[in-house]
């Protein structure tokens, strides 16, 4: 039986808490000042891909599981959790905190989620945006599939535990502690291809009832879009179109704030003034014949449940979170238009390729004149009539900030971190030398162990390799490939 999310939280027992590493947090805190990017707010990249945005409150119903990390790699790709015990260096193993994280929406709403960047730390209050796949670690996952369909097949979408044992052939009771853990365990061996077991027997035979059974579903829709995000064209005619893409059943759409006074409106092909669309809609800007050249802006807004297995990404580099579940939730998007009577008339929209280790700035130009603008210490023409996509390789996990700026005041910035695989596959290394696994920051309630007197030697490495990563990452900066392509047209 499914269950809804409200359902979820009002009958969840307390988590069990396992003790939080207090000496590796701080590292791990001081690693994601390190690597913090700029508020989510002010990063256009961000905004222009719509859906819900939400701030991480910690991982609420988990249990434990084990890291292997002396007999090589699992049978799948990972994910992150909260990790609360030790390293035995004897064994190659780590305990760890696995099950669902919680977060808030923007302008209300609830979500629960999985994480799938295990070695990656979760940042305290960090803020999420919904993302495509292609902008993740999941991108170049074959297996990335079949993570859904453990999302779709398990706890919480599946909250009839006794069935779910049943399925899954548990001898004995499931708690939500051991369907959690065992879900973000199986999740983990796809996600970061690590070999791990969960602590309590339950929840392990779920796992590989799981990792056993899933097979690969495709991407899910995005909450809300906007396609393109961005248009120009000249004034005195319907400057668009912008199709709206969502599960909503409908959507409202606020027109530009200064609209009373410059007279752009927002309206349908046939010119009528729009307030509301739905899926496929599509809206214009319609803007004035006398109106000096400038840009103006769009919101669509709607409330929805944000469909199972959207990824959700962090401007601040922590760690990628994949969705099991959501209340009726605000989504919101927008779409900016650029106008002028004559030359350039660009629209610049950005996204980030995982594909090609980079961030795709796409840019078209409605004018008839060239536009020329200056990205990464190199200069790209957009010939009129033209649309080309520029992409600007980035190191991973680099922030990047890029300004462009246009006719008509157009100003366009670009912010973020590219943040495109897990650790593991980035380094080849596993959990002892990296940094703790994320909910180390965010975790449960129970009082604090400090990890070094937890009996287990093997936390020395441990914490040198945070430190020397802390030390890479405070002396590396933007480090842009000058790479000219095949056309540049300059």
């Amino acid at each position: 039986m499914l269950a809804s999310f409200s359902e979820l939280f009002v009958r969840r027992r307390v988590a069990a808490r396992l003790a939080t590493a207090t000496v590796l947090a701080g590292l791990v805190a001081a690693g994601g000042l390190a690597t913090a990017g700029p508020a989510a707010a002010d990063d256009d990249t961000t905004r222009s891909q719509g859906g819900a945005a939400a701030t991480i409150g910690g991982l609420k119903t988990y249990g434990a599981a084990v890291i292997h990390t002396g007999t090589g790699t699992g049978t799948g790709t990972g994910t992150d959790t909260g990790a609360d015990s030790g390293a035995d260096s004897g064994t190659g193993e780590q305990e760890i905190s696995a099950g669902l994280f919680e977060m808030s929406v923007d302008g209300g709403g609830m979500l629960q989620t999985y994480c799938v960047d295990l070695h990656n730390p979760t940042q305290r209050d960090a803020r999420y945006h919904e993302t495509s796949w292609s902008s993740t670690s999941l991108g170049a996952n074959k297996d990335a599939g079949k993570i859904r369909w453990i999302l779709q097949n398990s706890y919480p979408q599946v909250n009839d535990l006794t069935t779910l044992a049943r399925k899954a052939g548990v001898r004995g009771a499931l708690t939500e502690q051991d369907a959690a853990a065992g879900t973000q365990v199986a999740i983990w061996r796809y996600s970061d291809d690590i070999a791990v077991d969960a602590l309590d027997p339950q929840a392990e035979q779920l796992a590989d009832y799981l990792e056993k059974h899933a097979r690969n579903l495709p991407e899910p829709r995005a909450s809300l879009t906007l396609e393109p995000s961005a248009v120009s064209g000249r004034p005195g005619e319907r400057i668009g179109p912008v199709t709206v893409r969502t599960n909503a059943g409908s959507a409202t759409v606020t027109p530009p704030a200064d609209a009373a006074t410059s007279g752009v409106r927002v309206v349908d092909e046939q010119g009528k003034s729009v307030t509301s669309t739905a899926d496929g809609g599509q809206v214009f800007f319609d803007v004035p014949a006398d109106a000096a050249a400038g840009t103006a802006e769009l919101t669509v807004q709607a409330s929805t449940t944000v469909p199972v297995g959207r990824a959700f990404a962090s401007e601040s580099r922590s760690q990628t979170q994949i969705l099991a579940g959501s209340s009726e939730s605000t989504v919101s998007a927008t779409a900016g238009a650029t106008w002028a009577k004559q030359g350039p008339v660009p629209a610049l929209t950005a996204a980030k390729n995982c594909a090609e280790g980079g961030v795709d700035i796409i840019a078209s130009n409605k004018g008839d004149e060239p536009f020329t603008f200056e990205l990464a210490g190199l200069e790209h023409t957009i010939a009129a009539g033209e649309s080309r996509t520029v992409t600007v390789p980035i190191q991973e996990d680099q922030a990047y900030d890029f300004t462009i700026q246009g006719p008509g005041g157009l100003k366009k910035r670009f912010t973020g971190v590219l943040d495109c695989q897990t650790r593991g596959s980035d380094t080849g290394t596993t959990t002892q030398t990296l940094s703790e696994p994320s909910p180390a920051t965010v975790g449960g309630t129970s009082p604090d162990t400090n990890l070094a007197e937890t009996g287990s030697s093997g936390i020395t490495p441990l914490i040198a390799g945070v430190a020397i990563g802390l030390v890479l990452i405070g002396g590396t900066t933007l480090i842009v490939l000058r790479r000219r392509e095949a056309a540049t047209g300059k």
